[in-house]
């Protein structure tokens, strides 16, 4: 447990800074574009191609190809591990080149129309220009991956700041406000349908340094590129095999979040895409930092013990992930519903970004927020599956899951107001990230190998995690009430204090309590941050 958490506890802080970071980024789009159509074609462009980098870089292929990777070093070498790399990386190249070309030619060919609605138009503009884009991100990702394998956790980590650092320059430094159209820099004037493609170009130059980051540190491992024909390696046809059905099974929320995107921006009303996407970015923050870290730590590490046939330690691992991400997510989720209001003001309520606009993204996070915990676990319990060697399972529920999240959304959208569309999406895909994360545990308590994984102390201690969640959000929501009016004060420091300040008083309250009731999580996670302190 100590072990993982040390672990998870790298990776966390160096997705810390990256989502830090990324805030910042979302804080810059808000102010310069708001949450009209220009930030919903923007949204909807930059989520096809960054679909690739969830797939890869935390879903299918990395659950594919880590466990062949770390099987190859055990039992061939790291000569063979390296050869099927090569492979690997050789085909993903082929592919991508021809999936980027044909796209470009479709989205090319779909201009030429003269039928679409002006805000589509603009979308399909900017996807010509950001849909190159996936070509470098998922080699990126496929070097991050293989870093993770090789015990490389914090630095790779580090590579989605320089992402966040080329968008955040390009807006202060390219882009205007809203009001007046004043560019930040210069007083000009601009048009913000067209200054919106400075960020399209910046997304296409951040893929590429994300790569290159990775190379370095490749080198050092002994990984040595070279154009290797994918059929002269066995290994990769069993990727292959994993490939195709994994990329449903694992990335089933981020596939749930661009189907409910493109209902938004065809049948939802003008504001519904990019108020529910900065709930998304919001929600994302807790996720990246404790349940994508776990998982990316958890997947070559269950990979290795299913090759070595450790079945015991394999269940040991599970157990303490699943706790550990319930200990987090539940008063975290929890926070994110009371503390909606406040944390949007905080954050976005600034330039373009109106009072209205708060609201509705707010309301969005409220209804998106109980996804959290479901969420978390499916990240861990997919990466068991395939670990396992698993795809079937996990594929044939998530493709129910997707079709429940998409029959959701719609039958609500059609029954709410055009201001509470939002609202339809965040409860769809809490709901269909619920039923995903209960079948898969199910599932996997039926596994052979697995038996007794029905009886892991999880079960025992969520009653209690639930009980000290409902004291945490009762005491943030307490303090948030006598906070009020600094809420809605103009003054920074005062909304910096209502909302942080039921935040630390939540946290100190769970923790606390989590430790005196002797919840496991807790007691590891005050050890692990005593522990230096003994040696010293």
């Amino acid at each position: 447990m100590a072990d993982m958490l040390k672990s998870t506890g790298a990776m966390a802080g160096a997705t810390l800074a990256s989502r830090v970071l990324g805030m910042v980024r979302e804080i810059c789009y808000a102010r310069f574009m708001g949450d009209g159509l220009v930030a919903g074609a923007f949204v909807v462009a930059f989520m096809i191609p960054n679909l690739f980098r969830r797939l890869l870089g935390e879903g299918a292929l990395m659950a594919a190809f880590i466990p062949v990777f770390k099987e190859q070093e055990k039992t061939a070498g790291e000569q063979a591990m390296w050869r099927t790399a090569n492979a690997l990386i050789s085909g993903l190249i082929a592919a991508l080149a021809i999936i980027v070309g044909i796209g470009l030619l479709g989205i090319t060919a779909a201009l030429e129309w003269d039928g679409w609605a002006p805000k589509t138009t603009l979308m399909l503009e900017l996807l010509r220009w950001v849909f190159p884009y996936l070509f470098f991100i998922c080699l990126a990702a496929v070097a991050m991956g293989m870093l993770n394998a090789r015990g490389h956790f914090f630095l790779p980590a580090l590579g989605a700041l320089i992402m966040n650092v080329v968008m955040i320059t390009a807006v202060l430094v390219m882009g205007p406000t809203i009001h007046g159209k004043e560019k930040w820099w210069s007083g000009k004037t601009a048009d913000l349908e067209q200054t919106i493609f400075v960020l399209a170009i910046a997304v296409l130059l951040a893929g590429g340094l994300q790569f290159l980051y990775q190379l370095p540190t490749l080198w050092r491992e002994g990984f040595r590129p070279k154009w290797i024909s994918p059929r002269a390696d066995d290994s990769v046809r069993a990727v292959l095999k994993r490939l195709g059905p994994g990329v449903i099974g694992v990335a089933a929320f981020q596939i749930n979040v661009l189907a409910t995107y493109c209902i938004g921006f065809f049948v939802g009303g003008e504001h519904v895409v990019a108020s529910y996407g900065y709930a998304v970015r919001l929600l994302e923050l807790p996720q990246g930092l404790f349940a994508v870290s776990m998982a990316t730590f958890l997947l070559p590490t269950l990979s290795g013990l299913a090759a070595e046939k450790k079945f015991a330690d394999f269940r040991g691992q599970l157990d303490d992930a699943a706790q550990h991400l319930l200990f987090v997510s539940l008063p975290a989720a929890a926070l994110l519903f009371v503390m909606a209001e406040p944390i949007v003001q905080l954050l976005f309520q600034y330039g373009a970004f109106t009072e209205a606009a708060t609201e509705r993204a707010a309301w969005a996070l409220r209804c998106l927020a109980p996804a959290l915990p479901g969420y978390s676990l499916v990240l861990i319990l997919g990466r068991a599956f395939y670990a396992l060697g698993e795809v079937k399972t996990p594929v044939r529920i998530s493709v129910f899951c997707l079709g429940l999240n998409l029959v959701l959304a719609l039958a609500l959208v059609f029954q709410l107001e055009e201001n509470w569309h939002q609202c339809a999406f965040g409860v769809a895909n809490a709901i269909s990230s619920t039923v995903n994360a209960v079948w898969l545990w199910r599932a996997l308590r039926r596994r052979e190998e697995l038996a007794g994984v029905a009886a892991l102390g999880i079960w025992r201690q969520i009653p209690l995690i639930l009980f000290l969640t409902t004291l945490a959000a009762a005491a943030a929501w307490a303090l948030l009430g006598a906070l009020a009016p600094q809420a809605e004060s103009p003054v920074l420091r005062q909304r910096l204090l209502a909302a942080l300040a039921p935040l630390l008083a939540a946290g100190l309250v769970y923790g606390l309590l989590g430790w005196l009731a002797g919840v496991d999580s807790a007691r590891a996670i005050v050890e692990m941050i005593r522990r230096p302190t003994k040696k010293g």
